[in-house]
């Protein structure tokens, strides 16, 4: 029988990333697949001067074993660049860069494989051979197929744009979704009416980079429209921020799944809100644009749904069909580009349905159940484990995509496998409680 690794990793993004460098102090063996040729965080949204919305202590490894080879320090140090990060004296760092660490990071990790797609997943169970999962993977050159056997399978397969059905079909120079910005950027900088439909962080980068570029061209309008309220601010307090913290975790995941869902709604802000500095920089922008009574070539406007798109008659621009929600008043707007900050959606791929829906249980229709340690909770009790870091939110809560988060679930997942605590898994990390603890436990 062909060999079987401890464990295999669908998808290399920070998450998987992670998983692997904590491995390397452990005695696991494991390979990690993804389709895309090289490793590149986000490549579309890279734009210049934006930083990463979390603190550089949320690496890939840090909070697990800050004595990691893998840090975001070490990287600095290796790079030569420690001085400079030193009087550089932010604890946020910028994006490219921390693209560029994970790159380094991918650089010297073993076992990880790019142009290969995971096509299937086999679950091999309930019979004479020890029980493990088979991963088909295909080449993306080739197309050539060749299955792996793992004891453990983790699943992060991320998120895929979030693009309404009404909203596609058109040429993507013209309509695209903020993924795939830098790429068009160009196409954008050459028409005369740019509107960005959304209201959260992406949407609003979009907005500040394009009224960067107007000073260059005096003829270009940007509009903006978003169904929220307005463009509120991500919840920044630092008693707020705990609520990202493994404590919280541990208190959302116990409750009922109707709670979690109403804790969701309420939490909202931790979520969904822009970042402090960068709404700054966007009204500092907009202020000097307006200075000597200077009319800014801007159009913002919230509580407004963009619900349709269709080509105007002379083929020159696009309609928007426009719903004011609030006034309850519909109106057309004429456009040339559209850029949609519409967000993402768990990616599950096809295969996954097809073999494990009725393998495991599920909170509801879409949702399956998760352990703490994020296990899908199958049917049958098994000791070969299918990890999951997509699609957590209603599990996990707001934290769920939350990098530094994203260590906590590795520890757990590698401590699992193990069948020991080979990283420290802390609790009562914050100063807050959510619920009273029993004083005789």
């Amino acid at each position: 029988m062909e060999k079987i690794y401890d464990v295999i990793g669908i998808g290399i993004g920070p998450y998987n990333l992670g998983l692997a460098a904590l491995m390397e102090k452990t005695e696991l063996e494991g390979l990690f697949f993804d389709k895309t040729a090289e490793f590149d965080w986000h490549p579309g949204m890279m734009i210049e001067k934006m930083n990463l919305q979390v603190p550089f202590l949320a690496d890939v490894v840090t909070l697990a074993d800050p004595t990691s080879t893998y840090t975001y320090l070490n990287y600095l140090h290796e790079q030569n660049r420690m001085f400079q990060f030193f009087f550089f004296s932010e604890f946020k760092v910028p994006r490219q860069e921390y693209n560029d660490y994970l790159k380094w990071v991918v650089d010297k990790l073993d076992g990880l494989i790019f142009g290969h797609e995971v096509i299937d997943v086999i679950d091999h169970h309930n019979q004479t051979q020890e029980a493990h999962y088979e991963v088909v993977v295909k080449a993306v050159d080739s197309a050539e197929t060749k299955s792996f056997r793992a004891k453990h399978v983790v699943m992060g397969t991320g998120s895929k744009p979030l693009v309404m059905d009404e909203m596609k079909g058109f040429p993507e120079e013209d309509i695209l979704h903020t993924s795939d910005y830098l790429y068009q950027k160009g196409e954008l900088l050459s028409s005369d009416h740019v509107t960005i439909v959304g209201s959260g962080q992406s949407a609003a980068e979009v907005l500040l980079d394009l009224l960067q570029e107007q000073e260059y061209r005096d003829n270009m309008h940007l509009t903006l429209f978003t169904r929220s309220p307005g463009l509120f601010q991500l919840e920044s307090a630092k008693l707020g921020q705990e609520f990202f913290s493994p404590d919280y975790v541990d208190y959302f995941h116990e409750l009922s799944y109707k709670e979690r869902k109403e804790s969701l709604d309420l939490l909202g802000n931790l979520r969904k809100g822009i970042d402090p500095d960068t709404l700054k920089e966007l009204y500092k922008t907009l202020y000097h644009k307006s200075t000597g009574n200077k009319k800014a070539r801007v159009t913002i406007q919230p509580m407004t749904e963009v619900k349709g798109i269709e080509r105007t008659d002379d083929e020159d621009a696009y309609l928007l069909q426009c719903h004011q929600w609030q006034s309850d008043e519909e109106f057309d707007y004429r456009t040339e580009k559209v850029v949609l900050a519409t967000g993402y959606v768990p990616h599950l791929p096809e295969w996954f349905l097809h073999h494990f829906k009725e393998k495991i249980e599920w909170e509801d229709e879409k949702l399956y159940r998760v352990t703490r340690d994020a296990r899908l909770v199958f049917t049958d009790d098994r000791d070969h484990h299918f990890f999951v870091s997509t699609n957590l939110v209603h599990s996990h809560g707001a934290g769920a995509t939350n990098l530094g988060l994203a260590i906590r679930r590795n520890v757990q997942i590698i401590n699992k496998i193990v069948g020991k605590e080979v990283y420290q898994d802390r609790r009562n990390t914050i100063f807050q409680q959510f619920k009273m603890e029993d004083k005789d436990k």
